[in-house]
């Protein structure tokens, strides 16, 4: 049995219910939505897809969010919160990623029963599993499917798999919220936010879309993060990032000789 057959096979046990997808259009969930739509053109069930717009999202996401669905051909709700109103995030505790998915899923949970939609899925994969992700308590306390997670596939995989798919997202970057930029402890405030999303907009403008790049805050150093072959645009441009970042409130900036490191704030997992 081919890795798409067992996921088609694991899907069509719960399609029957009614989905509702949580869809950020990264590669995970893009591809997750797209093999949805396969099963549902083969024997129609309840889908949607669902995207939750916060401060830790920045606007090209929620607009390819919006592109992807429309393409697969899957109605998208949109929703709107605001994490920095929950005061257990404001202080960005090594645990935000829990209080943030609570709020947000039961928001989603909310709507899918009242839509008559019983299963609820994420785009959690298989290397999700062996890194620091506290926000997967609150799934499993809110009974969220990962259907990629517990099938293993990793990211790799879905990469290849949503490349033969032809989804344009194959080779995009993860994009973890803005708030993994700050180290835990540092107040959140929505302007510190749009300044790291403005920060990193500008570095991306000199760097290949599928570069990884992360632009961390510590105090008022800008510490930019990027994968070793891009090291060499950085430092070529380093007077005008500078400047950039600079005018947008940094007032040291900086370039990490390790290079990009996701989750180089976290623990490691229990």
């Amino acid at each position: 049995m081919t890795r798409i057959a067992e996921l088609k096979n694991y899907l069509r046990e719960k399609s029957s219910a009614g989905i509702a997808l949580a869809f950020s259009g990264g590669v995970d969930s893009s591809f997750l939505l797209a093999v949805l739509k396969e099963l549902c053109d083969e024997k129609p069930f309840p889908l949607q897809a669902l995207n939750m717009r916060t401060v830790f999202q920045r606007e090209d996401e929620i607009a390819e969010a919006r592109r992807t669905a429309l393409s697969c051909g899957v109605p998208l709700a949109e929703f709107t919160c605001d994490p920095l109103s929950l005061p257990q995030l404001r202080n960005n505790p090594a645990d935000r990623c829990y209080w943030c998915k609570h709020h947000i899923f039961s928001v989603f949970k909310d709507h899918a029963e009242k839509n008559h939609l019983e299963v609820i899925m994420d785009g959690t994969n298989g290397d999700d599993l062996h890194v620091y992700r506290p926000g997967r308590k609150a799934l499993r306390e809110l009974g969220v499917v990962s259907p990629l997670a517990e099938l293993g596939f990793t990211k790799a995989e879905i990469r290849q798999l949503a490349a033969e798919r032809g989804l344009k997202c194959a080779k995009k970057p993860a994009m973890p919220c803005l708030a993994t930029r700050f180290a835990y402890g540092t107040e959140l405030t929505p302007e510190r936010i749009r300044q790291v999303a403005q920060g990193e907009e500008l570095l991306r403008k000199l760097l290949p879309a599928d570069t990884d790049l992360r632009l961390r805050v510590q105090d008022r150093i800008a510490r930019i993060e990027v994968s070793p072959e891009a090291l060499e645009t950085i430092l070529r441009n380093r007077m005008a990032i500078s400047a950039g970042l600079k005018k947008l409130g940094f007032e040291f900036i900086t370039l990490d000789l390790e290079g990009f490191r996701s989750g180089c704030y976290d623990k490691k997992e229990e």
